[in-house]
């Protein structure tokens, strides 16, 4: 039992990170902020926020602030962690190099769950604000084929197409090479902040200060529910640090990604909370899929709301494009640890991507979009990413304790106060979850426990060299 929280050595992790494993380095910290505010501004601010509001009322601003507290405290340690072992995998090579290999399994699992799962939720969202735009020049697909089975009460659905077209689409982006991809994803960042943009200076004009009364209709309890919900809207800055073997000075850039990407969005998002909210009534957005454009719709700034529909089109699609991205990278270092088959780790020659992983795990994807209704895919992407969070927090604690004088460009201020209060406010948003949540978490960990005794812990790369 010893073996299984055998650790890599970090100046080995180290070393690597410096010498390279045939991906290639051509992302800069611009890339990165893109690549974080890519992942971040979708469905969670274009479909979510209206769930939200209906928990928290006008306090959703305050719901937006807290879930960005906690995303913020655990940002720091992913920071620390970027600027030292500037490896593929974020948290899980983090904990593989402090708790071991067992843990490490662990949270690996545990991001497949967030990143798969949340590619496949924000297809299911994306295939709805597109079949929302066809129907605006008549189009209509037959309706059997627009949602998963159940998703729609009292409708007969069998396979949801367009989210099911849209992944393989991305998965072919991916395959040609990160630079192409990441090109495409600067270019649709840029035209969704315009967006977002255009709806703030649009909608301030129309605010209503009486809609902002009461301003706390459900207590604390609400805004504390509100904000386990919008929590979504934050997931994806920490698919940054899976990109740190691509990256041109990750030591550097890395840090400036991801805290640069998550504070721009905190203050795009409250800015845009308190512009909903004042436009239109919260309890209006009972049953809404696309609250910001609705605002708009009510406001009778009709030509405003197309292009808030054209924007959220584009911003869903660069977080499937960076969350599917991040998930590739995280089975590459699995695999290249040995706890993975050696499929998932196989370069092609000429584009220096792992191709054949990536159509696998492109094709899975697509599949769960097409065929999982989105609540059940929704709380568990939030509880898996709030566990990673808890987990990167502790691993700075323990990385500061066993390798004090590492060289650190970035360091998680007011360690250890800031990392246990990311993990503080991370399990505290987790009790905040459904319990059918929590035992959908357990049967997934359960799983994970089944593919590490029988097949991971002996093809362990590090089990080899013990062994010899």
């Amino acid at each position: 039992m010893k073996n299984i929280f055998r650790k890599k050595s970090i100046e080995g992790l180290i070393a690597q990170g410096s010498k390279g494993s045939g991906l290639n380095r051509v992302l800069s910290s611009l890339d990165l902020t893109l690549l974080g505010m890519g992942a971040i501004i979708g469905a969670g601010i274009f479909v979510l926020a209206g769930q939200g509001s209906l928990s928290a009322g006008p306090a959703l601003i305050i719901s937006f602030i807290i879930a960005a507290i906690a995303c913020g405290f655990a940002a720091m340690a992913y920071a620390e962690f970027a600027s030292v072992i500037p490896v593929s995998g974020s948290v899980y090579t983090y904990t593989y190099a402090t708790m071991g290999e067992f843990f490490a399994w662990l949270i690996g699992w545990d991001l497949v769950l967030e990143y798969g799962f949340i590619s496949s939720a924000v297809s299911v969202g994306w295939s709805g604000y597109f079949q929302s735009l066809l129907s605006g020049f008549g189009i209509h697909l037959p309706q059997y084929l627009t949602a998963a089975p159940g998703s729609i009460s009292g409708v007969t659905t069998f396979f949801n197409l367009p989210a099911f077209i849209i992944v393989l689409l991305i998965t072919a982006l991916l395959a040609k090479g990160v630079k192409e991809s990441m090109r495409v994803n600067n270019i649709m960042v840029y035209v969704k902040v315009a967006v977002v943009l255009l709806f703030i200076g649009v909608g301030a004009v129309y605010v209503k200060p009486e809609n902002w009364t009461p301003f706390m209709p459900y207590g604390w309890s609400g805004v504390f529910q509100g904000a386990a919900l919008v929590f979504f809207a934050f997931i994806g800055f920490d698919a940054v640090s899976s990109a740190a073997e691509e990256v041109k000075n990750p030591a550097r850039d890395l840090p400036r990604g991801i805290i640069y990407s998550l504070g721009i969005c905190t203050v795009l998002y409250v800015i845009m909370a308190a512009i909903m909210t004042g436009v239109v009534p919260f309890q209006q957005y009972l049953g809404v899929a696309n609250p910001i454009s609705l605002a708009l719709h009510i406001a009778k700034q009709n030509w405003v709301a197309g292009f808030i529909d054209i924007g959220a089109v584009l911003g869903m699609t660069t977080v499937m494009l960076v969350m599917t991205y991040g998930l590739i990278r995280i089975f590459f270092a699995m695999s290249r640890d040995g706890l993975l088959p050696k499929l998932f780790s196989y370069l092609h020659p000429v584009t220096k991507t792992p191709t054949k992983s990536t159509w696998l795990i492109g094709i899975c994807t697509a599949l769960t979009g097409a065929l999982v209704p989105l609540s059940v895919l929704g709380e568990l992407v939030n509880i898996g990413t709030l566990a990673a969070f808890s987990f990167v927090s502790l691993a700075v604690i323990i990385l500061r304790h066993t390798h004090p004088h590492l060289h650190r460009t970035f360091r998680c201020p007011g360690s250890p106060l800031v990392p246990l209060l990311a993990m503080g406010s991370c399990i505290f948003l987790m009790t905040q979850l459904r319990l059918v949540t929590w035992y959908a978490f357990g049967v997934w960990f359960v799983i994970g426990l089944v593919i590490y005794f029988t097949y991971s812990r002996k093809n362990s790369a590090l089990n080899a060299v013990m062994e010899t």
